[in-house]
């Protein structure tokens, strides 16, 4: 079955005030909401499965009697997958149909469930690993890329809003969820558990899901998927290494090399990039970055989320090291503000169709401001019920920036840039995690490390480097706060996308 996807002119709005006024629309289909409701399930059970990890990492070290730096390959191995596959979801999702995709990337997570829930030896358990990673990576751009490309554009917000649970409220439970696990069965039913949503997640698109959308045969440029891998994992490695090294780790390669590897193939792959979009041939299209709104959208999700994983790796590091809570007890403090930020993304895009992106990422920035502002104020005495308020609050905030700016800086591209758009804005979040944790990291470390020289124990020397990170968190965010006020909606040519029939 396939769709006509007529190419659609929309331009974005020019620096002038006057916002255009969306595409009118009678609704969403049956067929696309059930697409959507299909892609959403796999989204979200796949995204849980990535951060259920953490927790369990020192049972791990146990049971197969490693060092900490070997078993984090773990997660580690998961990571470099997904830099190396998201790139290249923008060709994927135009040579080949919805169902295609889907039904692919939902077996490779599936028979990876299966690998890690039975493996005998550690080796088995990270090639699972990366198995998942690579249904992953390929899931979340194919869901952005069916919304953009066939919900109307008046109704974007809303259902852009359901994509905002699935990014918020999958890594708010997981590590509540395998803590719950672990505190009763053995760490083989992290897997067992979203086993069976897995294989029937697969069934139901297996049969449900249409081959929406039209294929075209682009050329595959085996040197730009060579050097978008070196590039992309290069640099999230050697970010996350200098995390590592500066929390008392040993990276096996020194951060500063694969950072450089990674940065050197970063600028021949943007050079590559360049001479092959005159063919139409790029394996990911930089014309996206033509697009005003979507270059803003881009610079302020990227501080974004480097705020939102910078706060989520030192948070749990001040619970369970300063007001020395346990672990289950650190995933229930932090577990209301992802619900908060998942469920309140459907009636903010609601909002975002009606208003505009403006009304809401400018609120939004000042309250991940306010929110990084307050966080300084941690000490060790402080209550636990403030740490919950705070990450409230920067979670509400959070959810007012990435339903209108994922909306509004997809929405300012042509049709045939969608995917592309996606596979940019999915790797560079990546990177971003990657970097806002390198760089908490590392504040935070060089702020115990003073503290503790100046005669502070270690408690308070730990709280001391968190106020320092989040000191210079609260400075970054600034640019977020800037950034809103050039925020506008993405002008439409009035023409709803094409439907299956």
């Amino acid at each position: 079955m396939s769709v006509d996807q007529r190419p659609a002119d929309t331009p974005e709005a020019a620096d002038s005030p006057a916002e255009a006024e969306p595409a009118a629309s009678e609704g969403v289909p049956a067929q696309i909401k059930l697409v959507l409701g299909v892609l959403l399930v796999a989204a979200f059970v796949m995204i849980l499965n990535e951060t259920i990890m953490g927790v369990a990492l020192p049972e791990l070290m146990e049971q197969f009697t490693l060092t900490a730096a070997t078993v984090q390959w773990l997660t580690t191995g998961f990571m470099l997958t997904m830099a190396v596959v998201i790139p290249m979801t923008g060709l994927i999702l135009q040579r080949f149909t919805t169902r295609t995709v889907f039904i692919a990337a939902m077996t490779l997570f599936t028979v990876g469930t299966i690998l890690a829930a039975s493996a005998p030896v550690f080796g088995v358990l990270v090639a699972a690993r990366v198995i998942q990673a690579s249904g992953t990576a390929v899931m979340l751009p194919l869901l952005m890329t069916t919304v953009m490309t066939f919900v109307p554009a008046d109704r974007r917000g809303r259902t852009i809003g359901f994509i905002t649970i699935v990014i918020a409220v999958a890594p708010a439970v997981g590590p509540t969820f395998s803590g719950f696990i672990l505190s009763q069965l053995s760490w083989h039913w992290m897997f067992l558990s979203v086993l069976p949503i897995a294989v029937f997640g697969l069934i139901l698109g297996a049969l449900k899901v249409p081959n929406l959308g039209e294929t075209r045969p682009v050329r595959f440029d085996l040197l730009s998927a060579l050097l978008s891998a070196v590039a992309f994992s290069g640099l999230i490695y050697g970010l996350s290494s200098i995390g590592e090294a500066a929390a008392g780790g040993h990276a096996p390669v020194p951060p500063y090399a694969t950072i450089t590897a990674g940065a050197v193939a970063m600028a021949l792959f943007v050079l590559r990039q360049i001479r092959l979009q005159r063919t139409d041939s790029a394996l990911l299209d930089l014309r996206v970055f033509k697009s005003r709104s979507f270059t803003v959208g881009v610079i302020m999700l990227l501080v974004s989320m480097a705020a939102l994983f910078g706060s989520l790796i030192l948070l749990p590091m001040y619970l369970q090291n300063v007001l020395e809570l346990t672990t289950f007890q650190t995933g229930l403090v932090v577990l209301p503000g992802g619900l908060a930020m998942g469920l309140t993304g459907p009636t903010i895009g609601r909002l975002y169709d009606k208003f505009g992106p403006r009304p809401l990422v400018i609120p939004g920035s000042f309250g991940v401001f306010g929110a990084l502002a307050l966080l300084t104020l941690l000490d060790p005495v402080s209550p636990v019920w403030f740490v919950v308020v705070i990450h409230v609050i920067m979670s509400l905030s959070l959810s007012l920036l990435m339903t209108p700016l994922m909306t509004s800086s997809l929405g300012s591209l042509k049709m045939e840039l969608y995917s592309h758009g996606s596979a940019v804005l999915t790797t560079l979040q990546q990177v971003a995690g990657a970097a806002g944790t390198a760089v908490f990291i590392t504040l935070m470390t060089t702020g115990a490390t003073a503290s503790l020289a100046d005669g502070a124990d270690a408690i308070t020397a730990t709280a001391d480097g968190i106020h320092t990170a989040f000191l210079w968190g609260t400075g970054m965010a600034v640019i977020a706060v800037a950034a809103a006020f050039l925020v506008r909606r993405p002008a439409t040519d009035g023409a709803e996308p094409a439907l299956a029939h």
